[in-house]
């Protein structure tokens, strides 16, 4: 895996709703008891600053926008001078959200409770946006994730066209009408799993093939590469010259926190490097299996990855 940054093309990511996230793993949830903790995290949270968070583990430089509010963000912006080289803060009333994952040893469950963030004004919208579309002039912008009160689901769609129009290429990670209003500008890549691309269609995608056919379909609509992640069956990745299978290899599940991010970022590592498509989909997977083996919030390591590499076939679909 080759991480020489210089080489890269700009990248910046855009998180509109961040958080801070905190994750206990227990033993057992018991009604109407406390139940104590065996391991707590406190991790930066939001699609995009995970994705800048895997991007320099990645040893890929990335600049990460995000909006902050009141104390919690306050500590946020204090866990991504830790995580990060280049956050980029526009501050608003009210506070930053903080996200809750619980992970249950017996019976093995996973719960997420994530919160409503703090509304965000136009003026401040507009000055991030502003930072985000100057910093990804001529590479790639990252919009991922939900969006606050105050913010139209259009803003992805917006914020496409501008990227695009600047020479950039446009990733666009999200899903429900954020997904849908973006799609007719033609983003470079989109990140839907089988379940949101489904909702996508409109249809039940049952088979590979259908999933395949789908992803196709909405590829030669003008999206440039479709990315289609299929949880422990890994994912395949549909681009202007040809569809990919990635299987995904073989590891223990400890939480999917942070899995999709993490297979973004390994898409975007290895297409800012001038990378086949091919290897873009299996470091994508190695990022994304990598991170789920790990307790919580936290993400992937780089020595993980590049063991998790060796282990994952890639092969071409006739689709």
């Amino acid at each position: 895996m080759n991480s020489a940054t210089a080489q890269c093309l700009p990248i910046a990511t855009l998180t509109l709703n961040p958080s801070v996230d905190i994750s206990y793993e227990v033993d057992q949830l018991i009604p109407d008891q406390k139940t104590p903790a065996r391991n707590t995290r406190f991790d930066p949270g939001g699609n995009g600053i995970n994705v800048a968070r895997a991007l320099k583990e990645l040893l890929v430089c990335a600049h990460s926008c995000c909006i902050v509010a009141g104390l919690v963000g306050e500590l946020l912006q204090r866990l991504l001078a830790h995580g990060l080289d280049n956050p980029h803060c526009t501050s608003v009333e009210g506070e930053t959200r903080i996200n809750t994952t619980i992970v249950e040893r017996e019976p093995r469950q996973q719960l997420e409770v994530t919160a409503t963030g703090p509304r965000v004004s136009a003026i401040a919208l507009q000055s991030i946006t502003a930072t985000f579309l100057d910093l990804c002039t001529g590479g790639f912008g990252v919009l991922t994730g939900s969006v606050p009160p105050g913010v139209d689901d259009d803003i992805y769609a917006a914020l496409t066209d501008k990227v695009q129009a600047s020479g950039g290429k446009a990733i666009v990670d999200a899903h429900g009408p954020l997904l849908q209003h973006a799609l007719p500008q033609r983003p470079f890549l989109i990140k839907p799993n089988q379940y949101e691309l489904a909702l996508l269609s409109g249809q039940e995608l049952s088979s590979l093939e259908a999933v395949a056919a789908e992803a196709r379909k909405i590829q030669q609509q003008g999206v440039t590469f479709v990315c289609v992640s299929l949880g422990a069956q890994g994912a395949l990745l549909v681009g202007p010259d040809g569809s990919h299978l990635a299987k995904a290899p073989p590891i223990t599940v400890r939480s999917t926190v942070g899995a999709g991010d993490s297979m973004v970022a390994g898409l975007m590592a290895a297409f800012a490097q001038h990378k086949h498509p091919a290897e873009a989909l299996r470091l994508g997977v190695a990022c994304g299996s990598a991170t789920a083996t790990q307790p919580g919030t936290a993400l992937f390591t780089r020595e993980k990855v590049i063991q998790l590499l060796q282990q994952i076939d890639v092969q071409p679909l006739d689709i």
